[in-house]
Formats: C-alpha cells, sequence, structure tokens
C-alpha cells in the first residue's frame, strides 16, 4: 500500500512520465484504460539512512506505476521490455531537466540484448498462452494480441536500431487478433515466424553489442550530486 513518503516521491519528485499501455502503442479503443508509467527522482540525502526510498512506487493514482531512476536505468541497461517501451512512448505527459537529459540518452540503452529480453520475455507469455488453450480451449486474445506486438516491434528494432512502439498500419490486423477473429493456429504460425524474424535480424542488427553503461553511469552520478547539493540544510529531503 502506498504511503504518505511514497505519493510525496511521485508527486513532488518526478523527472519523466508518460502514457502507456495500449494508448502509447496505438491500438486503444472506448474501453481503454489510461496507464501511466513515471521515473522519480529520490532526494540523494535519502540514501544516507538505514531505511532506502523504495525502488518503484505503485499509484497513488489508478493505473499508474514509477520507478526510482536509479532502478530504471539498471532494467533499461538490462533490455527490460516494458522499461525500454516506457522510454519511446510517444505520449509524454512530463520532462524536467532531468527528463529531458534521459529521454536523449535512449539510444544509449539499445542493444542486441534486447533481442534475447524481447524473446525470452514473449516465449514466456507464449507458454501461458498454450497453457490457457489447453485448459480454457482458446488463449487470453488480448495477451495474444500484444504478444505479436511485441515481438514485431523487437524485429524492427533489431533491423533498424531505432525502438517504435506504435503499431501504425498493423493496427486493424492486430485488434482482430484481440477480438478473437484469427484462429489461433494462425496466431501460432505468426508468431513464430516473427520468433524465425528476430532471430535473423539480430545476426545482422546495427545495434551493438552492449549498452553505453559508462554513459548512463556518468548521468546517474551527475543528477545524484545535483540533488545533493540541491538538499534543504537539515538534508532530510522533502519526502521524509
Amino acid at each position: 500500500m502506498i504511503t504518505p513518503s511514497d505519493e510525496a516521491l511521485v508527486r513532488d519528485h518526478t523527472v519523466y512520465s508518460c502514457v502507456m499501455g495500449s494508448r502509447a502503442f496505438g491500438l486503444a479503443t472506448d474501453g481503454s484504460d489510461t496507464d501511466r508509467r513515471g521515473v522519480y527522482l529520490a532526494p540523494t540525502p535519502l540514501f544516507w539512512r538505514f531505511d532506502k526510498p523504495p525502488a518503484h512506487v505503485e499509484g497513488p493514482a489508478d493505473e499508474q506505476f514509477s520507478w526510482e531512476l536509479e532502478r530504471f536505468c539498471e532494467l533499461a541497461l538490462r533490455a527490460n521490455p516494458n522499461v525500454l517501451e516506457c522510454l519511446h512512448s510517444p505520449l509524454v505527459e512530463q520532462a524536467d531537466a532531468t527528463g529531458r537529459e534521459l529521454l536523449s540518452l535512449r539510444g544509449a540503452f539499445l542493444s542486441r540484448q534486447a533481442h534475447g529480453t524481447f524473446v525470452r520475455y514473449a516465449l514466456g507469455q507464449r507458454r501461458k498462452l498454450d497453457a490457457d488453450v489447453r485448459q480454457y480451449g482458446a488463449p487470453r486474445w488480448k495477451h495474444a494480441m500484444h504478444l505479436l506486438r511485441l515481438l514485431a516491434s523487437s524485429r524492427d528494432l533489431l533491423r533498424t536500431g531505432a525502438l517504435t512502439i506504435d503499431v501504425g498500419a498493423a493496427r486493424d490486423e492486430l485488434l482482430a487478433v484481440k477480438r478473437g477473429e484469427v484462429a489461433w493456429p494462425e496466431v501460432q504460425r505468426r508468431m513464430s515466424g516473427l520468433a524465425e524474424e528476430n532471430d535473423e535480424a539480430a545476426a545482422s542488427s546495427p545495434l551493438p553489442a552492449e549498452p553505453d553503461r559508462a554513459r548512463i553511469e556518468d548521468f546517474l552520478i551527475r543528477a545524484r550530486r545535483a540533488s545533493a547539493l540541491a538538499a534543504p540544510p537539515d538534508g532530510e529531503g522533502s519526502a521524509g
């Protein structure tokens, strides 16, 4: 459950926030939720205590989730699909100077490691869908749609070196899957084909083998230092 101090971190120290989910993917319909994701920079003095600030906060609004900057960078450097997509949302709601610098570093997080993390995540989701089919006779069609979307996004990232999360012209085709209008064997065929295309794209991808960890760490250190210098004389920070 969110605490008053957690809420203050999100309210007072968010450096970047965006809309994610179907609205960012170009797949929203009349009943779609508005999922918000954000990054907050916890005041540096809070790390000087035994009790550290949280690495993430769920809320305070419905469908809202935020990461502390360091945790966000760690996950992005590992090519976590959800975090990388958050950095590339076309629906940015807030970005201060630190947030804008974070956005300017999007390319530094990208590497061929995305091949493993995106496809591994997709395979895990596919196993769940297969289990649903065995147990209930049909998959969760919305999840099947998003798995296809993720595999196509990953393939294009590996091919071009750029991550684009809006599905564009594939919207109608993907929504047909969500509505259950495409037979499951055909959906399986598309998933397998996209997985193979990811493997092929990885072999000749323009992306570097590793992300630019040193560049990201320099950014994080400067953000922490600036936060420490801006702290009040008692060193408490406003989230205490």
